[in-house]
């Protein structure tokens, strides 16, 4: 039998064909059940009528339960009303698995009933829109790099030595000796482009911090190229073309996903501009309204939009209060009572991403009035200067001291090292972290002793300064976080299958 998809029914206007999937959605009326099935690859309206497949089938198709597993047959015809643009007028239909009282029904459901649910939540609709964009980011990744001459490499996932310490790691036991769970593949990606020139790394990594917030994973995919012969601003080249590649492959191909998800696409059609690069000094200055962009200025703008939320807070707690006394009229018709049900449903929605806001801007506020000269950005600090920019920003040459060992120092000022972070706009913050690695042996085991990592864990690692060492730079994109700002979803463990965070293994 010829298996056919949902996706390329266009291909079969007219046709009989025998699709296999899952009852995603069921009603009934007079002498008719419409099926929505979808089968990984879309949705289609299979409508099966009594007239046309008799009581046996008929009362089959009625016997349908959510997420059940089928086989329908039938004629493709148009339908421009359909997702997609065609239905199914079934001839037959055959209950292949059952499915009794599904847990996920057609109502809200809270975060950590979804999350227990994982398993099952992935068959949402607004899930495999996400799972298919995340899917066209890795193609769009591997893309690009193997355009560019890069040879994909893979680093270990058990290390003997950390990148930037082992306070935030997993430990192990190695046969007898402590191992850790790789934060980073990086340090073996420079060995790596000794060999090959340009490399790219793409695999697990895994960071222990004991941490709940939005953009945090325990186990997250890293890309990390490496490059010899590449200085920081080389580096910051490669970056920002490779971000534009990648984002406008999802454009070009989740115009479906992306539309299902809901997301305003304007936001991210700006990746053709050029990203804005700051020093970490004009960051600061920024962050802490000392400095406007484009006329904005960052406190001023969150004083403003603060107001506005308390303002409109009011606004949708009326109306929700206005529909849900209206729902009790008697004698108010079924179909207004639903659409009232699902506007409420929608305010409430914005109701809480608005108090959410309430209770954020006056921390993002205090945090960037009170920002210290010389510390790293913070999440809030990151999330204050994103919202004043339409396109990823570029913030280079940090103060040494706040970065990672291996980074080179600028020749021009030893105070700052020649890193660069990637931050996404609409508040999400980093997604990209790397710099020019540093070349000098001497400097780097100041550093290797500056944060009192083991020596004896990085001898090879030295070697690499001492057998013909070059000028060399990389980076490491976290695809949960990239995942997350293209999709524009409220937190990271959306972007990944089955997140693993702190408090949470299953499923």
């Amino acid at each position: 039998m010829q298996k056919y998809l949902i996706n390329n029914l266009e291909d079969y206007e007219g046709q009989e064909v025998t699709l296999m999937g899952w009852a995603s959605n069921k009603r009934e009326s007079k002498g008719l059940v419409f099926v929505i099935l979808r089968d990984g690859s879309g949705w289609c309206q299979c409508v099966v009528s009594l007239e046309l497949v008799g009581e046996a089938l008929f009362e089959e198709a009625r016997k349908v339960t959510l997420e059940s597993s089928l086989q329908i047959t039938g004629k493709v015809l148009k339908d421009e009303r359909q997702m997609g643009g065609f239905e199914l007028q079934a001839s037959s239909i055959k209950l292949i698995g059952e499915s009794n009282d599904y847990p996920i029904a057609k109502k809200e459901h809270g975060v950590d009933f979804l999350m227990d649910k994982r398993h099952l939540w992935l068959r949402s609709q607004r899930q495999w829109a996400i799972m298919r964009i995340r899917n066209k980011i890795i193609f769009a990744i591997h893309e690009f790099f193997q355009k560019e001459g890069f040879v994909q490499m893979d680093a270990p996932l058990f290390t003997g030595n950390a990148c930037e310490g082992t306070s935030n790691l997993f430990e192990t036991d190695f046969y007898g000796d402590p191992a850790y769970l790789s934060q980073s593949g990086q340090l073996y990606g420079e060995a790596m482009a000794f060999s090959m020139g340009k490399i790219y790394t793409f695999g697990p990594t895994f960071r222990a911090e004991k941490s709940k917030t939005r953009r945090h994973l325990s186990e997250f995919w890293m890309i990390e190229p490496e490059m010899a012969f590449y200085d920081i601003f080389e580096n910051m080249d490669l970056i920002e073309n490779f971000l534009r590649s990648v984002v406008s492959s999802v454009l070009a191909g989740c115009e479906k996903e992306l539309a299902i998800i809901g997301r305003d696409t304007q936001i991210l059609k700006n990746i053709v501009k050029p990203f804005p690069r700051l020093t970490y000094d004009e960051a600061v200055r920024i962050i802490k309204g000392e400095q406007d962009v484009n006329g904005k200025n960052a406190i001023t703008s969150l004083e403003d939009e603060l107001s506005s939320v308390k303002t409109r807070i009011i606004l949708v707690q009326t109306e929700i209060t206005e529909r849900e006394e209206k729902i009790k009229t008697p004698g108010m018709k079924k179909g207004e009572i639903g659409f009232n049900q699902a506007q409420i449903d929608k305010l409430k929605q914005e109701l809480g991403d608005l108090e959410e806001n309430e209770r954020n801007i006056p921390q993002w506020l205090n945090s960037a009035r009170n920002f210290t000269y010389g510390n790293d950005l913070g999440g809030s600090d990151e999330t204050v200067i994103t919202r004043l920019f339409d396109v990823p920003i570029m913030v280079y040459n940090w103060p040494h001291e706040v970065k990672a060992f291996y980074l080179k120092r600028d020749p021009d000022n030893s105070k700052f090292a020649r890193g660069v972070d990637v931050l996404a706009p609409e508040g999400y913050g980093e997604i990209v972290g790397g710099g020019e690695r540093e070349t000098d042996e001497k400097l780097l085991i100041e550093k290797i002793n500056e944060h009192q990592l083991p020596m004896e864990a990085f001898e090879w690692y030295l070697d690499l300064r001492r057998y013909g060492t070059v000028p060399h730079a990389g980076f490491g994109l976290g695809l949960e976080r990239l995942v997350t700002w293209v999709c524009k979803l409220p937190h990271v463990r959306e972007s990944i299958p089955f997140p693993r965070m702190y408090g949470r293994l299953l499923p």
